[in-house]
Parts: C-alpha cells; sequence; structure tokens
C-alpha cells in the first residue's frame, strides 16, 4: 500500500469538502493505493450527522463520490466529473462508532466513461453503503489545461 499525495493541496482557492486539508469544515480525506483499489481511513465528524448519531446519507454518497474521483487520477490518469451516482444503503452507519473503511476500484472504462464501484465499511467491517459512481473523463490534454490535472506522477513520491 501506497500513500496518495494530494497535488492540489496548496493550489490557490482549493477548498474541496472532501480532501482538502486545509477546509476545518471539510471531511479532509487522505487516500493510499492498495493493489487496484484505492482506500481511505476516515474518522466520522459528529457535526455530520442526521438523525441522532447517525452520518448522514449524503455525506456516505459524498464520501463515495470522492473516493471514485480519486480512482480517476490514480488508475485513469485524468480528471472527470460525475455523471451518475447510484448509492445504496445497506447498514446503518454511527458516528461514535470507530474509524470507517473506503474502498473503490475502476470497474469499466471507455474513451469517456469510467465506472467506479466504491464500498463503505463500519468499523466491523460491515458494508454499509455503496455505489456505482459513473465518471465523464476529460482527454489527458484537457484535464491539464482545464483542470489542473498534473499527471499521475504527481500524486506519489
Amino acid at each position: 500500500m501506497r500513500k496518495i499525495i494530494n497535488p492540489y493541496a496548496e493550489l490557490e482557492g482549493y477548498n474541496c469538502f472532501g480532501c482538502s486539508p486545509h477546509n476545518d469544515l471539510g471531511m479532509q480525506m487522505e487516500f493510499f493505493e492498495d493493489g487496484e483499489y484505492i482506500v481511505s481511513k476516515w474518522d466520522p465528524k459528529k457535526h455530520l450527522t442526521g438523525y441522532g448519531n447517525i452520518l448522514h446519507g449524503g455525506i456516505q454518497s459524498t464520501i463515495l463520490d470522492e473516493i471514485a474521483s480519486w480512482v480517476v487520477y490514480v488508475k485513469v490518469k485524468t480528471a472527470g466529473v460525475t455523471a451518475n451516482l447510484n448509492v445504496k444503503f445497506k447498514n446503518t452507519v454511527f458516528v461514535d462508532k470507530g474509524e470507517l473503511a473506503i474502498r473503490a476500484k475502476l470497474v469499466e472504462q471507455n474513451k469517456r466513461f469510467a465506472t467506479i464501484h466504491a464500498e463503505l465499511l463500519n468499523a466491523e467491517g460491515k458494508v454499509c453503503s455503496e455505489a456505482e459512481v459513473k465518471y465523464f473523463i476529460f482527454p489527458p490534454e484537457v484535464a491539464t489545461r482545464k483542470y489542473h490535472y498534473p499527471g499521475v506522477d504527481a500524486f506519489f513520491e
């Protein structure tokens, strides 16, 4: 398993809710490459609850979408935008029951789209939510020119 560097972290105006280390209200997610998977560990924040101490479904969806974007950066080697996000909620996610694990892998890719399967697991390893995420992917030269994509090498030491 190897750490993925966030090459956008010092980009002026960068304040991503999912992964900016400087967004105090955001999730500040970090990512690792583990074989075919991109993985993350994340400790839920109490201010992101829905009902009671349950992690809000919209936040779960955001987490699954966020890790899918990192699959696009590292595995597809370009940038893209979410075209479709289909989330299934399978088990309750409590914010006070320990660290969550998130993993995602590329399922299919063609010239215009990448399909990613993402899962959010509780501290016991039970899948609590999963998503099929379809990303519209940009040609690498467009990703670099318009969306600051630095190339896949910038994500690793």
